[in-house]
Order: C-alpha cells, then structure tokens, then sequence
C-alpha cells in the first residue's frame, strides 16, 4: 500500500481518493486554501486539478514535489473555445510538467477519466481502464497497483511521451461531454 495526497477537491480529486481508499492506501487531500501551509509527505501527489492550475501548485508546493512520484490529471484543453490544447503539437502538459520537475518522477493518468466512471469502477459494463503513462516504471506500477487495489482496472500505456496521445484521447472526449454527444458517465473502455 502506498501513501497519495490528492491536490484539488472537486469531482475528479474526489473520485480518485475513493478509488485508492478503496484498496486500502493512505489518502490526504489538499484544497486550494490549504496548499500554502500543506505538508506534503507521502510517497506520491496527484495533481487533480485543471491545466491552468499546476503553475500556482509548483510556485507554491513545488519544492515539496522533489523525489515524488507527480500524477498529472490535467487535460490543457483551451477552454475558452474547446478546439485546441495550449501545449505544442509535439509535447504534453506531462511532458512540460517533468520539465518543471526534474527530480520527480511524472505520469500522465486518469486525464481519459470521468470522475463518474472512477467513482463507478466500470463503464459499459465492464471496468473502468486508468490509461497510465510515464518513463520510470516503478513509479507507474506504484499507481497501477493502487488502482486495481481499489477495483478499477489499469493499464500501462507505455512512456511520457505516450502523455500527448492520452490528452488527445482526453480533449475528444471532453469535447464529446461538452457538445452533449455523450453524458459524463461516458468514456472509452478498454476490453482485454
């Protein structure tokens, strides 16, 4: 079992702590008031908040990231008109986030997620899938082993630079959810 703090208290933050309480993980969550005076001590921190977010969390809180296994939720989805994401082509919010943070080890997950198919635990009748994608590998199967602790299963998606087609996958499906096509309860459902 491993130890999470959970930065951001909305739907998707909440949805992720049930999943790794469920399997018996230690879970603290951490809001936005908070995050200043916050002592992060657990072996990994999940950034569940939106893209625009991170920047204030590693001005605040970064210093405390250094040799964490950092889970990037965010989905850089321009907002304002839903037809773009605000990273290159060639790159991720991921990818920009390990930049960022050199001494953690970043991955990319849950960003293919609804909060309602998390707290579920299945889609369409069959499990809810946690895409997870990074380049240190323990790191990866700390998380994948927390989630399928907590019911939900996982797969590894490959490395960080798989985090471009995981936001791509993300921004599709928001866009999705956002145009009425499909509910929040919606997603894409690996069947292995």
């Amino acid at each position: 079992m491993s130890s999470f703090t959970i930065i951001g208290t909305g739907n998707m933050g909440s949805a992720i702590g049930g999943v790794l309480a469920a399997g018996g993980n230690d879970v603290v969550h951490v809001s936005h008031d908070t995050l200043a005076t916050a002592a992060i001590d657990t072996d990994a921190v999940i950034l569940a908040v939106p893209y625009g977010a991170i920047a204030e969390i590693l001005e605040v809180a970064g210093d405390q990231l250094a040799g964490k296994v950092v889970v990037d939720i965010s989905n850089p989805l321009n907002f304002e008109t839903f037809d773009s994401l605000l990273v290159p082509a060639d790159s991720s919010a991921a990818a920009e986030l390990q930049a960022k943070l050199p001494d953690s080890s970043v991955i990319k997950a849950f960003n293919t997620n609804f909060a309602a198919t998390l707290s579920a635990a299945q889609l369409g009748g069959v499990a809810t899938t946690v895409l997870v994608a990074g380049d240190d590998d323990a790191a990866k199967n700390v998380l994948i082993s927390a989630v399928t602790a907590g019911g939900v299963a996982a797969l590894d998606a490959g490395s960080l630079s798989r985090a471009r087609e995981l936001e791509a996958i993300g921004f599709l499906q928001l866009t999705l959810a956002v145009s009425e096509k499909v509910g929040w309860n919606a997603g894409f459902a690996v069947i292995r």
